[in-house]
Protein backbone atom coordinates (compact mmCIF):
# COMPACT_ATOMS: atom_id res chain seq x y z
CA UNK A 1 0.00 0.00 0.00
CA UNK A 2 1.18 3.60 -0.67
CA UNK A 3 -1.03 6.42 0.53
CA UNK A 4 -0.58 10.30 1.17
CA UNK A 5 -2.94 12.39 2.63
CA UNK A 6 -3.15 16.37 3.22
CA UNK A 7 -4.75 16.39 6.05
CA UNK A 8 -7.89 13.87 8.30
CA UNK A 9 -11.30 14.48 6.22
CA UNK A 10 -14.71 14.17 7.04
CA UNK A 11 -18.01 13.45 4.65
CA UNK A 12 -19.63 13.77 1.34
CA UNK A 13 -16.14 12.97 -0.61
CA UNK A 14 -16.21 11.24 -3.43
CA UNK A 15 -13.80 8.03 -4.30
CA UNK A 16 -12.23 7.77 -7.41
CA UNK A 17 -10.68 4.45 -8.59
CA UNK A 18 -8.51 3.78 -11.51
CA UNK A 19 -7.80 -0.12 -11.56
CA UNK A 20 -5.04 -1.69 -14.72
CA UNK A 21 -3.39 -4.31 -14.96
CA UNK A 22 -0.08 -3.50 -12.86
CA UNK A 23 -1.68 -1.07 -10.16
CA UNK A 24 -4.91 -0.03 -8.62
CA UNK A 25 -5.00 3.75 -7.69
CA UNK A 26 -7.33 5.73 -5.52
CA UNK A 27 -8.18 8.89 -5.03
CA UNK A 28 -10.46 11.08 -2.30
CA UNK A 29 -11.70 14.49 -3.27
CA UNK A 30 -13.94 17.02 -1.73
CA UNK A 31 -17.24 17.90 -3.59
CA UNK A 32 -14.81 21.34 -4.24
CA UNK A 33 -12.61 19.22 -6.04
CA UNK A 34 -9.96 19.21 -3.30
CA UNK A 35 -7.88 16.14 -3.77
CA UNK A 36 -7.50 14.90 0.04
CA UNK A 37 -5.46 11.62 -0.25
CA UNK A 38 -4.67 8.87 -2.91
CA UNK A 39 -2.60 5.94 -2.56
CA UNK A 40 -2.71 2.35 -4.82
CA UNK A 41 -2.84 -1.62 -4.31
CA UNK A 42 -2.12 -4.12 -6.45
CA UNK A 43 -3.57 -4.45 -9.92
CA UNK A 44 -6.96 -5.82 -10.82
CA UNK A 45 -9.09 -6.12 -14.10
CA UNK A 46 -12.84 -6.86 -14.57
CA UNK A 47 -11.70 -10.07 -16.50
CA UNK A 48 -10.44 -12.17 -13.48
CA UNK A 49 -14.19 -12.46 -11.93
CA UNK A 50 -14.42 -15.22 -14.92
CA UNK A 51 -12.21 -17.42 -12.38
CA UNK A 52 -13.04 -18.49 -9.07
CA UNK A 53 -9.46 -17.47 -8.00
CA UNK A 54 -9.47 -14.49 -9.92
CA UNK A 55 -12.55 -13.07 -7.89
CA UNK A 56 -10.89 -13.90 -4.64
CA UNK A 57 -7.66 -11.62 -6.22
CA UNK A 58 -10.33 -8.79 -6.68
CA UNK A 59 -12.27 -8.81 -3.75
CA UNK A 60 -8.66 -8.69 -1.46
CA UNK A 61 -7.44 -5.68 -3.76
CA UNK A 62 -10.91 -4.06 -3.20
CA UNK A 63 -10.49 -5.07 0.34
CA UNK A 64 -7.17 -3.40 0.93
CA UNK A 65 -8.44 -0.54 -0.64
CA UNK A 66 -11.11 0.01 1.08
CA UNK A 67 -9.23 -0.27 4.11
CA UNK A 68 -6.49 2.88 3.36
CA UNK A 69 -9.99 4.54 2.52
CA UNK A 70 -11.68 4.41 5.29
CA UNK A 71 -8.14 5.20 7.07
CA UNK A 72 -8.45 8.68 5.69
CA UNK A 73 -12.26 9.40 5.60
CA UNK A 74 -15.28 7.60 4.46
CA UNK A 75 -16.85 8.50 0.88
CA UNK A 76 -20.33 8.91 0.21
CA UNK A 77 -19.69 8.14 -3.70
CA UNK A 78 -17.71 5.96 -6.09
CA UNK A 79 -16.42 6.78 -9.51
CA UNK A 80 -14.45 3.69 -10.86
CA UNK A 81 -12.63 3.18 -14.04
CA UNK A 82 -11.77 -0.72 -14.50
CA UNK A 83 -10.27 -2.19 -17.02
CA UNK A 84 -11.98 -4.78 -19.02
CA UNK A 85 -15.00 -3.56 -17.52
CA UNK A 86 -17.93 -4.41 -19.96
CA UNK A 87 -20.54 -3.09 -18.80
CA UNK A 88 -22.22 -5.80 -16.27
CA UNK A 89 -22.02 -3.78 -12.79
CA UNK A 90 -22.58 -7.04 -10.58
CA UNK A 91 -20.87 -8.17 -8.78
CA UNK A 92 -18.09 -5.38 -9.20
CA UNK A 93 -20.79 -2.91 -7.36
CA UNK A 94 -20.95 -5.54 -4.50
CA UNK A 95 -17.50 -5.86 -4.51
CA UNK A 96 -16.96 -1.95 -4.21
CA UNK A 97 -19.10 -0.59 -1.80
CA UNK A 98 -19.56 -3.63 0.88
CA UNK A 99 -16.16 -2.84 2.14
CA UNK A 100 -16.91 0.12 1.71
CA UNK A 101 -20.28 0.06 3.54
CA UNK A 102 -22.28 2.13 0.41
CA UNK A 103 -25.24 1.55 -0.50
CA UNK A 104 -25.49 -0.19 -4.45
CA UNK A 105 -26.63 3.63 -6.00
CA UNK A 106 -23.64 5.50 -5.04
CA UNK A 107 -20.57 3.51 -7.14
CA UNK A 108 -20.86 3.96 -10.52
CA UNK A 109 -18.41 1.84 -12.85
CA UNK A 110 -17.20 2.69 -16.25
CA UNK A 111 -13.74 1.65 -17.72
CA UNK A 112 -10.09 2.51 -17.15
CA UNK A 113 -9.71 4.55 -20.23
CA UNK A 114 -12.67 6.81 -19.60
CA UNK A 115 -11.65 8.05 -16.38
CA UNK A 116 -7.84 8.43 -18.06
CA UNK A 117 -9.55 10.38 -21.06
CA UNK A 118 -11.26 13.40 -18.63
CA UNK A 119 -8.17 13.65 -16.73
CA UNK A 120 -6.47 14.51 -19.73
CA UNK A 121 -9.27 16.51 -22.12
CA UNK A 122 -12.80 18.13 -21.87
CA UNK A 123 -15.26 15.61 -23.77
CA UNK A 124 -14.55 16.47 -27.76
CA UNK A 125 -11.44 17.84 -26.83
CA UNK A 126 -8.84 15.51 -28.55
CA UNK A 127 -7.62 12.08 -28.70
CA UNK A 128 -6.26 9.59 -25.85
CA UNK A 129 -3.93 6.42 -26.95
CA UNK A 130 -3.49 4.61 -23.60
CA UNK A 131 -0.62 1.96 -23.32
CA UNK A 132 -0.06 0.25 -20.31
CA UNK A 133 -0.81 -3.59 -20.12
CA UNK A 134 -2.97 -3.38 -23.06
CA UNK A 135 -3.47 -0.43 -25.24
CA UNK A 136 -6.71 1.61 -26.67
CA UNK A 137 -7.40 4.70 -28.23
CA UNK A 138 -10.91 6.92 -27.31
CA UNK A 139 -12.53 9.72 -27.94
CA UNK A 140 -15.57 11.32 -25.81
CA UNK A 141 -17.18 13.33 -28.25
CA UNK A 142 -19.01 16.90 -27.01
CA UNK A 143 -22.22 14.47 -26.06
CA UNK A 144 -20.48 12.46 -24.32
CA UNK A 145 -20.41 9.07 -26.35
CA UNK A 146 -17.31 6.87 -26.28
CA UNK A 147 -15.35 5.71 -29.24
CA UNK A 148 -12.86 3.62 -29.67
CA UNK A 149 -9.85 2.14 -31.59
CA UNK A 150 -8.39 -1.08 -30.26
CA UNK A 151 -8.66 -2.10 -26.66
CA UNK A 152 -9.79 -5.86 -27.50
CA UNK A 153 -7.66 -7.31 -25.09
CA UNK A 154 -4.40 -9.57 -25.67
CA UNK A 155 -5.80 -12.89 -27.27
CA UNK A 156 -7.12 -10.72 -30.65
CA UNK A 157 -4.74 -7.90 -30.31
CA UNK A 158 -3.69 -4.79 -27.76
CA UNK A 159 -0.80 -3.95 -30.15
CA UNK A 160 1.93 -1.85 -28.76
CA UNK A 161 0.84 -2.99 -25.05
CA UNK A 162 3.32 -3.89 -22.67
CA UNK A 163 1.73 -7.23 -22.79
CA UNK A 164 2.10 -7.26 -26.54
CA UNK A 165 5.77 -6.03 -26.03
CA UNK A 166 6.89 -8.96 -24.01
CA UNK A 167 4.74 -11.74 -26.02
CA UNK A 168 6.73 -10.67 -29.30
CA UNK A 169 10.06 -10.80 -27.12
CA UNK A 170 9.45 -14.19 -25.86
CA UNK A 171 8.53 -15.40 -29.49
CA UNK A 172 11.30 -13.70 -30.69
CA UNK A 173 13.35 -15.34 -27.95
CA UNK A 174 12.12 -19.34 -28.49
CA UNK A 175 12.00 -19.29 -32.33
CA UNK A 176 15.46 -18.64 -32.40
CA UNK A 177 16.37 -21.16 -29.64
CA UNK A 178 14.52 -24.07 -32.11
CA UNK A 179 16.84 -23.11 -34.67
CA UNK A 180 20.56 -22.39 -32.88
CA UNK A 181 19.71 -23.91 -29.10
CA UNK A 182 21.43 -21.75 -26.80
CA UNK A 183 21.60 -18.72 -28.85
CA UNK A 184 20.10 -16.28 -26.02
CA UNK A 185 23.07 -16.02 -24.36
CA UNK A 186 24.47 -13.72 -27.65
CA UNK A 187 21.36 -11.94 -27.24
CA UNK A 188 21.19 -8.85 -24.73
CA UNK A 189 17.19 -8.75 -25.06
CA UNK A 190 17.20 -12.81 -24.45
CA UNK A 191 19.35 -12.45 -21.81
CA UNK A 192 17.56 -9.37 -20.05
CA UNK A 193 13.79 -11.09 -20.59
CA UNK A 194 15.38 -14.19 -19.13
CA UNK A 195 17.00 -13.01 -16.18
CA UNK A 196 13.26 -11.72 -15.48
CA UNK A 197 11.71 -14.98 -16.39
CA UNK A 198 14.04 -16.69 -13.51
CA UNK A 199 16.18 -19.30 -15.76
CA UNK A 200 17.20 -20.04 -19.73
CA UNK A 201 15.38 -23.28 -20.09
CA UNK A 202 11.67 -23.66 -21.25
CA UNK A 203 10.60 -24.79 -18.09
CA UNK A 204 11.28 -21.17 -16.70
CA UNK A 205 9.68 -19.60 -19.08
CA UNK A 206 6.11 -21.46 -18.96
CA UNK A 207 6.07 -21.48 -15.17
CA UNK A 208 6.47 -17.71 -15.87
CA UNK A 209 3.86 -17.25 -18.76
CA UNK A 210 1.13 -19.50 -17.68
CA UNK A 211 1.74 -18.75 -13.38
CA UNK A 212 0.87 -14.70 -13.53
CA UNK A 213 -1.14 -13.03 -14.63
CA UNK A 214 -1.51 -10.20 -17.81
CA UNK A 215 -0.04 -7.75 -16.15
CA UNK A 216 3.27 -9.10 -14.68
CA UNK A 217 4.15 -10.23 -17.94
CA UNK A 218 3.73 -7.34 -19.35
CA UNK A 219 6.48 -6.15 -16.96
CA UNK A 220 8.62 -8.21 -19.17
CA UNK A 221 8.59 -4.90 -21.52
CA UNK A 222 10.76 -3.26 -19.13
CA UNK A 223 13.71 -6.40 -19.86
CA UNK A 224 12.64 -5.18 -23.74
CA UNK A 225 13.63 -1.78 -23.25
CA UNK A 226 16.41 -1.94 -21.03
CA UNK A 227 17.91 -3.90 -23.86
CA UNK A 228 17.09 -1.30 -27.06
CA UNK A 229 20.28 0.20 -26.67
CA UNK A 230 22.66 -3.13 -27.74
CA UNK A 231 19.91 -5.59 -29.26
CA UNK A 232 18.62 -4.18 -32.70
CA UNK A 233 15.35 -6.95 -32.41
CA UNK A 234 14.39 -5.09 -28.90
CA UNK A 235 14.39 -1.85 -30.59
CA UNK A 236 12.91 -3.19 -33.97
CA UNK A 237 10.04 -4.75 -31.61
CA UNK A 238 9.66 -1.32 -29.53
CA UNK A 239 9.47 0.30 -32.55
CA UNK A 240 6.82 -1.87 -33.99
CA UNK A 241 4.92 -0.82 -30.69
CA UNK A 242 4.86 3.02 -31.39
CA UNK A 243 4.10 2.21 -35.52
CA UNK A 244 0.68 -0.03 -33.41
CA UNK A 245 -0.13 2.69 -31.25
CA UNK A 246 0.65 5.53 -33.96
CA UNK A 247 -2.14 3.30 -36.27
CA UNK A 248 -4.48 3.63 -33.38
CA UNK A 249 -4.26 7.64 -33.13
CA UNK A 250 -4.77 7.98 -37.09
CA UNK A 251 -8.02 5.70 -36.76
CA UNK A 252 -9.57 8.42 -35.23
CA UNK A 253 -8.11 11.34 -36.52
CA UNK A 254 -9.19 9.87 -39.95
CA UNK A 255 -12.81 9.17 -38.51
CA UNK A 256 -13.25 12.22 -36.73
CA UNK A 257 -11.18 14.94 -37.62
CA UNK A 258 -7.75 16.75 -36.77
CA UNK A 259 -7.77 17.21 -32.65
CA UNK A 260 -4.34 16.99 -30.49
CA UNK A 261 -3.34 13.46 -29.54
CA UNK A 262 -2.57 13.12 -26.14
CA UNK A 263 -0.30 9.43 -25.78
CA UNK A 264 -0.19 8.24 -22.00
CA UNK A 265 0.71 4.80 -20.11
CA UNK A 266 3.58 3.07 -19.02
CA UNK A 267 4.88 2.23 -22.36
CA UNK A 268 5.38 5.55 -23.52
CA UNK A 269 8.05 5.90 -20.66
CA UNK A 270 9.76 2.75 -21.49
CA UNK A 271 12.08 4.47 -24.29
CA UNK A 272 12.29 7.20 -26.87
CA UNK A 273 11.81 4.89 -30.06
CA UNK A 274 8.14 4.02 -28.94
CA UNK A 275 6.96 7.95 -29.03
CA UNK A 276 9.55 8.28 -32.03
CA UNK A 277 7.58 5.76 -34.06
CA UNK A 278 4.02 6.86 -32.91
CA UNK A 279 4.33 10.03 -34.29
CA UNK A 280 5.91 9.14 -37.55
CA UNK A 281 2.45 6.93 -38.22
CA UNK A 282 0.28 10.17 -37.02
CA UNK A 283 -0.75 12.42 -39.58
CA UNK A 284 1.61 15.32 -39.70
CA UNK A 285 -1.13 17.76 -38.91
CA UNK A 286 -2.03 16.01 -35.61
CA UNK A 287 -1.04 17.59 -32.53
CA UNK A 288 0.98 15.30 -30.36
CA UNK A 289 2.42 15.02 -27.24
CA UNK A 290 2.42 12.53 -24.16
CA UNK A 291 0.64 13.50 -21.01
CA UNK A 292 0.75 11.93 -17.79
CA UNK A 293 -2.91 11.09 -17.06
CA UNK A 294 -4.23 10.53 -13.29
CA UNK A 295 -7.75 9.28 -13.97
CA UNK A 296 -8.44 8.33 -10.25
CA UNK A 297 -8.23 12.10 -9.59
CA UNK A 298 -10.46 12.72 -12.32
CA UNK A 299 -12.98 9.78 -11.29
CA UNK A 300 -12.65 11.57 -7.53
CA UNK A 301 -13.55 14.70 -8.72
CA UNK A 302 -16.31 13.01 -10.91
CA UNK A 303 -17.69 11.07 -7.79
CA UNK A 304 -17.68 14.02 -5.50
CA UNK A 305 -19.31 16.54 -7.83
CA UNK A 306 -22.42 13.67 -8.10
CA UNK A 307 -22.06 14.10 -4.07
CA UNK A 308 -24.61 17.39 -4.22
CA UNK A 309 -26.65 16.21 -6.94
CA UNK A 310 -30.16 14.93 -6.21
CA UNK A 311 -30.78 11.26 -6.75
CA UNK A 312 -32.38 10.73 -10.73
CA UNK A 313 -29.84 14.11 -11.57
CA UNK A 314 -27.42 14.54 -14.30
CA UNK A 315 -23.76 15.37 -12.50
Amino acid sequence: MSASATRAVGADLGLGIDAGGTQTRWALASPTGELLAEGRVAGLSAVQLAARSGQQLVRDTLAALAADVLAVGRPSRVHAGLTGYGGVEEPLNALIRTPLGLAADAVTIVTDIEVAYLDVFQPGEGYLVYAGTGSIAAFIDSQRQFHRAGGRGGVIDDAGSGFWIACQALRHIWREEDEVPGAWQRSAMAREVLEHVGGSEWQHSRQFIYGVDRGELGKLALAVAAAAGSDPVALRILQAAGHELGRLARILVQRFGSRPVALTGRVFQLHPAIEQACRAAVPAAASLQVRVSHGHRAAARIAARAVAVPAGASA
